[in-house]
């Protein structure tokens, strides 16, 4: 089974050797989005709330340009540099996953890429077409 690699420019371009997302068969595996603005490539301002907004925005982007959606995601991992922000970032991603969420882990780190506070990977299924 061969994979496909996702890229698109409505999410930040990748900052080291990885690609936004692989797709093999019918599941996409995206890399962990931080809350970068994708025109800037910078952290966007607002703390914790605004960083998970961007990085759900970021990943939704990323699995339209792989013909899915946030709908079709099985699985995320959640990091968080501070687990205290985790009610906040939970009641963001709450807004994004409000029917049938899928499975989630959530860890504290000791720090993330680029100062970041959270980061969000996820695995989705592409829907049929």
């Amino acid at each position: 089974m061969a994979k496909k690699i996702i890229a698109t420019d409505e999410a930040p371009a990748a900052v080291g050797p990885y690609s936004q997302g692989v797709q093999v068969g019918k599941l996409i595996f995206t890399a962990g989005q931080g809350g970068l603005d994708p025109a800037t490539g910078r952290l966007v301002e607002g703390g914790i709330e605004a960083q998970t907004r961007q990085t759900l925005n970021n990943l939704s982007s990323i699995l339209q340009a792989a013909g899915s959606s946030l709908s079709q995601v099985v699985k995320t991992t959640v990091f968080l540099q501070n687990i205290a922000d985790f009610q906040t970032m939970n009641r963001v991603y709450a807004e994004f996953f409000a029917d049938h969420p899928p499975a989630r882990s959530t860890v504290q780190v000791a720090a993330l890429p680029l100062g970041a506070l959270v980061e969000i990977e996820a695995v989705a299924i592409v829907e049929d077409g």
